[in-house]
């Protein structure tokens, strides 16, 4: 069945059910970024497979709302579907709800599956909705009852993460969580992210492709932590160490029944963003209600002592994949045939290599050419180029590991260069340099110093429709809040311990993307009677292609950090090399 009959299908249903519009978005029960199968509704109904974006289908209309990073991908895919693209982050766009409401006659009514979208999103809407008396039903999954192959709810098994990576206890993470949820006047705490979860309880699972969560909600409360998971996931052994830890194991469902059992005695603390409207129904309309972002997310974005020595290590091993990969593919791109896929295999096959590597950390974007001008290009059998000796291929990737999570983006040179390239490819270094080598006074906020990285771009006219930078988890979902580095204001400090990206990036449609990205962790500096000063240690060990670079465009203070960090990253990696990687690493990190 193709889209414009999935679509037709759909509408059918909308007519049988009285809905005049029907919004599909990305998320699944869990708010999460990237889903099981089970939920990628809006891929399946529109064809489009980024990351992000919503659909929304009226009875003789239709429309997919994305943001930057996807607009040339999803206009390549949304092509004769009859889904028109809707560039959200562009000025004058309007969002879905002010189109919805432009568009619908008074007294309309709007559908969607309840389960997957946020208290936020349904009370904006409620609000916006108000004038024109629109109705909202979110009662009805019509994709369940059209996707009739749809996968099923994933049943893998939970697996534990040890204190030695993990660096606290459950019960000394449940702690903090009670006093905090104490000190907000609550005595339960409803989590339903997946991460949040994973983290708090000190477990993993396969759940969803590269991101170790399991399929689960949590209800925390002053003296018992209720578990809500498949009964199958979880074996003999590792249910007998939740339970002596307090944590009780109930089925999946039955969250429904506990939070519409609570009283009016009880308050319950929750996140709006993360906890869907469906969920947010089913408390006792007695129940004091507390909103808040949640507890867990500000805790596990401080990184602890072990992680952050962890998390130097695992760098280290996915650096060494890094460098056999760069060397391996720079010396056979003349020698044998190599496409998109064959080398993104390589990369992980030379992951696995690596000791405690568990799986990739997001799809591999893996570009040649004019391919790597789409942000989160994904290559396939049909599209995939085969790469040559000239030009640039851009490679994000990163590892899940046991000891921590990875994401590195290098645009590596395979052969001749154009003056354009070796420029957009330096306009870009120096962005990066510009953000790495800031040294800023605490209270400062990823939006505060986004510019950094833009400025020498800007300079040229140029940038980048997406954020620099966003946080990672520790073997935990590859995107990881509240700190990022974006131009929208954000109020979130970054704070000691915090581990985020600084990706800057040039892409040109039809000719070549580049980007630069490490990871890196918030330190502190010296404290002064002006406040307490900070910096970022980059944490990611690869070099970056000097073949690429327009000497004459740096100035000696860059010049002087790119030779630093190389510098790191050869005394980093060197020990674990043979002689001849050994000395491959030391050319391609000469001083410049």
């Amino acid at each position: 069945m193709d889209v414009k009959k999935r679509i037709e299908k759909l509408r059918n249903l909308m007519k049988e059910n009285k809905i005049d519009a029907y919004i599909i978005p990305s998320f699944d029960a869990h708010q999460s970024e990237y889903v099981a199968d089970h939920w990628k509704c809006r891929q399946w109904i529109s064809g489009f497979t980024g990351s992000a974006g919503t659909v929304v289908i009226t009875l003789d209309d239709a429309g997919l709302w994305t943001d930057g990073r996807y607009y040339i991908q999803a206009e390549k895919q949304l092509e004769g579907s009859g889904i028109r693209l809707f560039k959200m982050a562009d000025i004058g766009v309007p969002s879905y709800t002010e189109w919805l409401k432009n568009t619908l006659k008074e007294g309309s009514t709007v559908g969607f599956d309840g389960s997957v979208f946020s208290v936020d999103l349904f009370k904006g809407m409620e609000k916006a909705f108000k004038s024109k008396n629109i109705n909202i039903k979110i009662e009805k999954d019509l994709i369940d009852e059209i996707w009739k192959d749809r996968p099923e709810i994933p049943k893998e098994l939970v697996f534990l993460h040890g204190i030695k990576y993990a660096g606290k206890s459950r019960v000394e993470k449940l702690n903090k969580v009670r006093a905090n949820m104490s000190t907000k006047g609550a005595n339960y705490y409803l989590l339903t992210s997946l991460d949040d979860i994973a983290w708090l309880l000190n477990i993993r699972g396969n759940d969803v492709p590269n991101n170790p969560v399991v399929i689960s909600n949590v209800v925390v409360g002053e003296d018992k932590c209720y578990l809500f998971v498949e009964g199958s996931k979880v074996t003999h052994d590792i249910r007998l160490e939740l339970e002596n830890d307090g944590i009780e194991i109930k089925g999946y469902n039955e969250i429904y029944k506990i939070l519409n059992q609570l009283t009016i005695d009880d308050s319950v603390i929750f996140d709006v963003n993360k906890t869907s409207i469906s969920m947010y129904n089913s408390i006792n309309t007695d129940t004091t209600k507390i909103e808040e972002p949640n507890i867990t997310t500000d805790l596990k974005a401080i990184k602890n002592e072990v992680e952050i020595e962890n998390l130097r290590n695992c760098q280290v091993s996915d650096g060494l994949a890094m460098v056999k990969f760069i060397k391996w593919l720079k010396e056979s791109v003349n020698k044998e045939k190599i496409t998109e896929i064959s080398a993104q295999e390589m990369l992980e096959s030379f992951r696995r290599q690596q000791d405690l590597f568990v799986e990739p950390s997001f799809d591999t974007i893996a570009g040649y050419k004019d391919h790597a001008a789409m942000m989160h290009y994904k290559a396939n059998k049909e599209t995939q180029y085969t790469i040559k000796d000239e030009g640039f291929f851009l490679v994000d990737s990163g590892g899940q590991y046991f000891n921590g999570t990875t994401d590195t983006t290098r645009t590596i040179t395979l052969g001749k260069l154009t003056e354009e390239e070796k420029m957009d490819f330096t306009l870009v270094l120096k962005g990066h340099i510009a953000l790495s080598s800031v040294k800023f006074l605490e209270g400062a906020t990823g939006s505060s110093l986004d510019v950094l990285a833009r400025q020498p771009i800007w300079e040229y006219g140029l940038d980048y429709k997406c954020g620099t930078g966003h946080g990672v988890g520790f073997f935990l979902n590859v995107h990881e809040g509240p700190q990022g580095f974006r131009k929208e204001p954000n109020s979130v400090k970054l704070e000691k311990g915090m581990v985020i990206t600084n990706e800057p990036g040039i892409y040109k449609e039809g000719k070549h993307g580049v980007r630069t990205e490490n990871i890196m962790l918030v330190v502190e500096e010296e404290k002064t009677e002006f406040g307490q000063f900070m910096s970022f240690e980059a944490i990611t060990y690869c070099p970056i292609d000097l073949d690429a670079i327009d000497k004459d465009m740096l100035t000696d203070k860059e010049k002087l950090w790119l030779n630093d960090y190389h510098k790191m990253v050869y005394k980093r990696l060197s020990p674990y090399l043979d002689e001849e990687h050994k000395a491959w690493l030391k050319k391609e990190t000469r001083e410049i």
